[in-house]
């Protein structure tokens, strides 16, 4: 403890010894001609430094006890025992900087329990299409390749999700911004999920104008209209309903919507959808609900800049919907687009009526 004082405060021991050999110097310089005056003037000095020195030792030895003792928790940091501004001040700094590693050792608790209960959730809900591929492998009648397409596709939707939750820690390495045509993004996740929506019976409709073009990223962005389109089509119970998909312009802001005619979300749970691993009441009747689509969703539109909102009523259907601030955008006259709607909602009714097409009960996450 005490070679800790004394290398704090050896500046100012130097600086005392220097002072008082200038007082001799100038003493003898003057010939030494009143020697009991030089005496006393070097003992007062060392007096006052040695007093000065114990003095402030005392005020500082239990911040030294402190200091040197070996800490049993990070509480004991917050012991307030200073005395002088510059310990008080100290330790409110300290306090400061161990609420703020608090904060960081939080969320960093939060993400990593986050994504291992995610990862639970996703290995046991990979189980439901390996059992069921399994199964078909063992009957010794035709194999059903519907039946393994559309286990394959929840495969497949399952890896894409736990990818991008991975990825979502390094969301800015992994992010590159372009101009995208939106409706050229919409119909090729669309044609992706071609499958589920014969399954179940339900068309979509696109009205978006070729003109439209967003500033994005369109890997990001497929995924969050694969979320969208797939929740609004596993959660449509009835056959012959619509997914509306349309956007629309204004004050150079583009609005993208995916309006669904399903079972809606109810108003006591819409306030949370957008929560990590929040089912709902919509979770619970499909069974398999990890809660992280529209979670995903959400931050990925944080991320990227965009504002996502939902809207619903129940039983009569959901809204959701994309803002792209800041846009360039051209208008088109909408008998041009309506025409492709309707040919490719003959398309996609063509292929569902066509033989053995007929609907297959799925499974769904999240809305």
């Amino acid at each position: 403890m005490w070679r800790l004082f004394l290398k704090e405060h050896a500046a100012f021991i130097v600086f005392q010894i220097v002072l008082v050999a200038f007082i001799m110097l100038l003493y003898w310089l003057d010939g030494f001609r009143n020697v009991d005056t030089a005496i006393y003037s070097f003992v007062i000095s060392t007096v006052l430094v040695i007093s000065f020195l114990l003095t402030r030792f005392v005020k500082r030895y239990q911040y030294y006890q402190r200091i040197l003792a070996t800490p049993q928790n990070m509480e004991h940091m917050l012991q307030r025992e200073g005395k002088s501004p510059e310990q008080v001040q100290n330790e409110i700094y300290l306090q400061k900087l161990y609420r703020l590693y608090q904060h960081e050792v939080q969320s960093l608790y939060a993400s990593q329990n986050r994504h291992l209960q995610f990862m639970n959730q996703w290995v046991h809900q990979m189980k439901t299409p390996l059992s069921v591929m399994h199964l078909l492998l063992q009957e010794e009648q035709e194999l059903d390749k519907k039946s393994v397409h559309e286990e394959m596709d929840r495969l497949k939707a399952g890896l894409d999700t736990v990818l991008m939750n991975a990825r979502l820690d390094t969301f800015e390495q992994d992010m590159q911004i372009e101009k995208i045509n939106l409706r050229s993004l919409v119909s090729e996740v669309v044609t992706e999920n071609k499958r589920l929506f014969i399954s179940k019976r339900v068309y979509p409709e696109i009205s978006i104008a070729e003109e439209h073009v967003v500033a994005t990223d369109q890997k990001w962005m497929k995924f969050i209209m694969g979320q969208f389109l797939t929740n609004a089509v596993k959660y449509t119970f009835e056959p012959n309903k619509k997914v509306l998909i349309a956007a629309e312009c204004s004050n150079g802001n583009t609005l993208l919507t995916v309006r669904d005619e399903g079972i809606g979300i109810s108003s006591s749970d819409l306030p949370r959808i957008t929560k990590a691993f929040f089912t709902g009441e919509n979770g619970r009747k499909t069974g398999e609900s990890t809660g992280m689509g529209l979670y995903l969703a959400k931050e990925i539109c944080g991320k990227l800049g965009h504002e996502l909102s939902i809207s619903s009523v129940q039983g009569e259907g959901t809204t959701v919907s994309v803002r792209f601030f800041n846009q360039d955008f051209a208008t088109q006259e909408e008998n041009d687009d309506s025409s492709e709607n309707r040919r490719s909602d003959q398309g996609l009714r063509g292929e569902s009526d066509a033989p053995g097409s007929e609907p297959v009960e799925l499974h769904s996450g999240k809305r």
